[in-house]
């Protein structure tokens, strides 16, 4: 059995004296482990950085094996991510989210386009934080627990969404909210049509779909809290926000 693709690393770890077991994100296998010999060695270890882009061959005697992998570098990211610290928290953030949520070898080739895209905009650091966020909604809808901001779910109304639904993740409005807008949550401004896309914004909007992140995927679909490096990514990019007016 073997096989040649495009991927982005995800992780890796030791196997062995010299090997490394990765794990990476491809357009037609999705997420997929294997074992790199020599991995470990001075010529192949610099290629394995957490966000490369590479080129795969993996073969195995049989398609449930762990199977083996050789690489290729075909574009290094980490020196990229490590000019700024909140943009290598984001990466990280990035790849531990699609390390924990995609099933082993199911393909979800629009999620993969969004990932290249978002990891292809690191050296943009003024406009990554709303890239991310973007993805996170794109994370999100892929998997089935997409938000549906455009329309109120109880009145039709397109105007006046100032709510979200905690359990269908549809937009309520003030009037449709009515004596159950306590137990709604905010719409944030970032994640209207047209809205402020300020750091502090997103960090809000961030709060949403990590909600959602938390109490659907995360709860529902795999059972375990999400990895700490989102919430370290929220967290930085919180607090490297510039002070809102009422603050200073």
């Amino acid at each position: 059995m073997d096989w040649r693709d495009t991927g982005i690393l995800l992780s890796s770890r030791r196997h062995g004296e010299s090997s490394m077991i990765i794990d990476v994100f491809t357009p037609e296998r999705g997420r997929h482990a294997g074992v790199v010999r020599g991995g470990a060695s001075r010529k192949v270890a610099p290629i394995l950085q957490p966000g490369a882009q590479l080129d795969l061959a993996w073969r195995a005697r049989l398609e449930d094996h762990l199977g083996s992998f050789t690489v290729e570098l075909q574009r290094s990211r980490a020196a990229i991510a490590m000019q700024n610290r909140t943009t290598l928290a984001g990466m990280n953030a990035t790849l531990a989210l699609l390390a924990f949520v995609l099933p082993e070898r199911e393909p979800h080739p629009v999620l993969y386009a969004h990932t290249q895209n978002l990891l292809d905009l690191l050296d943009q650091t003024d406009l990554w934080p709303l890239a991310y966020l973007r993805w996170e909604t794109a994370l999100l809808d892929d998997l089935g627990y997409g938000l549906d901001l455009s329309y109120c779910a109880v009145t039709g109304a397109t105007d006046g969404l100032i709510y979200v639904s905690p359990k269908s993740g549809r937009a309520v409005s003030a009037k449709g909210a009515g004596d159950w807008a306590d137990r709604l949550l905010p719409l944030p401004d970032a994640l209207r049509e047209g809205g402020a896309t300020e750091t502090t914004d997103i960090a809000d909007a961030l709060r949403l779909t990590g909600y959602f992140l938390e109490h659907k995927l995360a709860a529902g679909q795999v059972g375990k809290p999400l990895p700490e490096a989102r919430a370290r990514y929220v967290d930085m990019l919180r607090r490297a926000a510039p002070p809102s007016k009422t603050d200073a």
